[in-house]
């Protein structure tokens, strides 16, 4: 019988005695509560991926809005591996937007267990 991709990757991780993989969700407004939670989830253990990059804050990286919003559909597209990757998704925040109802919606489809720091915001529920 053969392994489809998501139990080729849960073998391997297994293999490589590698911790729980939690990818943080939300709006990067909340990148301070992101901090926060990648700490606490860190403490606990946890290999933690989250939104490296804050494209509401000004940087001479997405200045110019052409390379900004060939940059956006990069970054939407690498949020979506570390989805892929990781066990199971914290959504940080008490909002939720469209780009992060996306993403829970991908990681559900997925079967990634979705938490919330604010379980009333779950677009789910």
């Amino acid at each position: 019988m053969t392994e489809n991709p998501e139990e080729t990757l849960a073998d391997a991780k297994k293999q490589l005695s590698l911790p729980h993989i939690v990818v943080i969700c939300g709006s990067t407004r909340f990148m301070t509560e992101m901090t926060e939670a990648d700490l606490r989830e860190t403490k606990a253990g946890k290999i933690v991926v989250k939104p490296g990059c804050d494209m509401k804050s000004p940087h001479e990286l997405w200045s110019d809005p052409v390379d900004a919003e060939v940059l956006k559909v990069r970054l939407d597209d690498l949020h979506r591996a570390k989805i892929r990757l990781a066990d199971d998704v914290l959504v940080v925040g008490n909002y939720i937007g469209d780009s992060t109802r996306a993403e829970i919606a991908y990681a559900r489809s997925l079967g990634k267990p979705v938490r919330f720091t604010h379980p009333e915001v779950d677009p789910g529920a």
